[in-house]
């Protein structure tokens, strides 16, 4: 049987629109001779839906779109598999099933439900969905196909030390597979398929691929993964699916980050392939993962424009590139905002860039706005020294004036702060942090340095001097980030430490002290001290583009009113 994997980008609740798509790409599979196209979880509503799920509308829609596609395969052509949210017939229970159905001949010939329902990092499934009892084998042409529906297959017990669940659906499909007639199990193959909507995240590909390799190997099965590309919300997904022989070697695989569609025979040889590069510090995967996540932002929430506020700095060059890249140059403007504090410098470095990327660049000075400020604070200010509130208050202006001309010209703002700001609160609520995507957020003040020598790898985007001068907000003469914050190659480790893995001070200080760093528990605490106090800032911060393990958002929920030793 000749599988064809179909790497699309849905939109969370474009019914019209997924199934265009969905259809769209089964008729290429057709012309290629697939008798099945596998696509990916929920890729009929798109995913994630979140609280769409409990607005029986939204189910409905789901059932008639599905109907809908169902009936496309009257006329022959090939079967498809795909994802949908439908209603749960049971009496009791979550309202919601999460289901994987087989269409042919017209009908819905298979509906297989997920078992597995993540309930970690950003995923909530079993707030929505009711869990299946039990798998069951599906059947196609005479070859029996055991279907699962991403986590589904993230549960087997050789790959994993700890397991999350007591029961392994694979296993279970498995079970049944060996039960099958002699002549069936010799003349068919073990198929085991995977629709999958699995985000990306620093080394998700390789640990995916690896996973399934193991599962591969144990069953004696191909091992075919579909799985979602796209941003949608914070989420990037990465694509990257992929086929599997039974030996575990890889015989197909979709590109990262982009559509795709790739076959697999299940009764012809197929070489194995080389696999791409999962360097779990792959700088090109995150760029290419910003520039999606951006993109899909930006055009699903209906604009196509996009503004950056310019301060000549390193943070604000990478977003605008980021920028550039997902929309188009024509797309996204510049705007500089100097005050007193600004160096000339940093307005050339501004100008500069926006010349390098061929975008529209503004210069709207905000002096003549503080000095005003200032006069109707000066009653109430009076006799108190220039502090942290008159440094705020110029980074309130830019934020109003990005809002202003984000209301005029209808373009998204895109925040600059990095997750080292963001961790440590080095950030200005209503000011640096207004705006409606943190494009950076997720990336590490010494990987934003990496990525914006990376955005020059063909020619000078980001200018030299912005990479290379000491960082600073330039709120007040002579400042630099050092004055508040240790060395970024020294506070980025422990922040990683702390933020993504968890680790205690006590922890972070002997693997600090082992990779050779010159750091004291005090100091440890007062970073990490930073961070807890930060928590009500991060709340009210634009959604951050996920690219490592553990993002600030969704996926990472603390409370803000609560008193934590460090």
């Amino acid at each position: 049987m000749k599988i064809a994997l179909a790497q699309i980008n849905p939109t969370v609740g474009d019914f019209a629109g997924n199934s265009r798509l969905i259809l769209d790409f089964t008729a290429r599979a057709a012309k290629q001779g697939a008798k099945l196209v596998l696509v990916p979880e929920l890729s009929v509503c798109g995913y994630p839906p979140a609280d769409l799920i409990e607005k029986d509308s939204f189910l409905e829609r789901n059932a008639k779109a599905l109907q809908q596609l169902a009936a496309y395969t009257e006329t022959g052509g090939p079967a498809i598999l795909c994802g949908a949210a439908l209603a749960s017939p049971a009496a009791g229970g979550k309202r919601a099933r999460n289901v994987a159905a087989l269409l042919c001949g017209g009908e819905i010939s298979f509906v297989q439900q997920k078992m597995l329902l993540p309930f970690y990092d950003v995923f909530d499934e079993q707030r929505y969905f009711e869990p299946a009892a039990q798998q069951s084998l599906a059947s196609l042409d005479g070859q029996p196909l055991a279907i699962t529906i991403c986590e589904d297959a993230w549960n087997d017990k050789g790959f994993w030390p700890r397991r999350l669940y007591s029961v392994d659906p694979v296993e279970q499909l498995v079970r049944q597979l060996r039960t099958l007639p002699d002549p069936i199990a010799v003349v068919h193959p073990r198929v085991i398929l995977n629709i999958s909507a699995s985000p990306y995240w620093r080394g998700k590909r390789l640990l995916r691929r690896d996973m399934l390799v193991a599962i591969a190997r144990e069953h004696n099965a191909y091992v075919a993964m579909v799985n979602q590309v796209g941003g949608n919300d914070s989420l990037v997904f990465d694509g990257s699916s992929i086929v599997l022989a039974p030996s575990g070697e890889l015989i197909a695989q979709a590109a990262s980050f982009r559509e795709d569609l790739i076959f697999f025979d299940t009764e012809a040889a197929t070489a194995p392939i080389s696999a791409s590069s999962d360097d779990p510090d792959d700088i090109p995967a995150t760029w290419d993962a910003l520039v999606l996540g951006t993109r899909d932002y930006v055009r699903k929430c209906g604009f196509s424009k996009a503004l950056v506020g310019l301060s000549g700095g390193i943070d604000s060059a990478l977003v605008a590139a980021i920028a550039v890249a997902a929309l188009g140059a024509e797309n996204v403007l510049g705007v500089g905002m100097p005050s007193e504090f600004s160096s000339s410098g940093s307005i050339d470095d501004a100008r500069a860039l926006a010349a390098n990327l061929g975008i529209r660049f503004e210069l709207l000075a905000i002096r003549d706005v503080f000095e005003t400020y200032q006069r109707t604070l000066d009653p109430v200010f009076a006799g108190t020294p220039f502090g942290l509130a008159e440094e705020n208050l110029q980074s309130r202006i830019r934020g109003a004036l990005l809002m202003a001309l984000s209301n005029k010209f209808g373009a998204l703002v895109l925040t600059t702060g990095n997750k080292s700001e963001m961790a440590t609160g080095y950030c200005t609520l209503y000011g640096d942090m207004a705006g409606a995507l943190a494009v950076v957020g997720d990336v590490m003040k010494t990987r934003v340095y990496a990525l914006a020598r990376y955005a020059n790898r063909e020619r000078e985007m980001i200018p030299a001097n912005s990479i290379a001068k000491p960082p600073s907000a330039e709120l007040r003469p002579g400042q630099r980030d050092t004055d508040s914050l240790p060395p970024y190659d020294v506070l980025d480790p422990i922040l990683e430490a702390y933020v993504e893995r968890y680790c205690s001070a006590e922890q972070i200080l002997a693997e600090r002290t082992a990779a050779g760093d010159s750091v004291d528990l005090a100091l440890i605490r007062r970073v990490l001290s930073l961070v807890e106090r930060s928590e009500y800032k991060r709340q009210q911060a634009a959604p951050v583009l996920k690219v490592t393990q553990k993002s600030f958002g969704t996926g990472r929920r603390f409370p803000i009113a609560v008193k934590v030793e460090v």
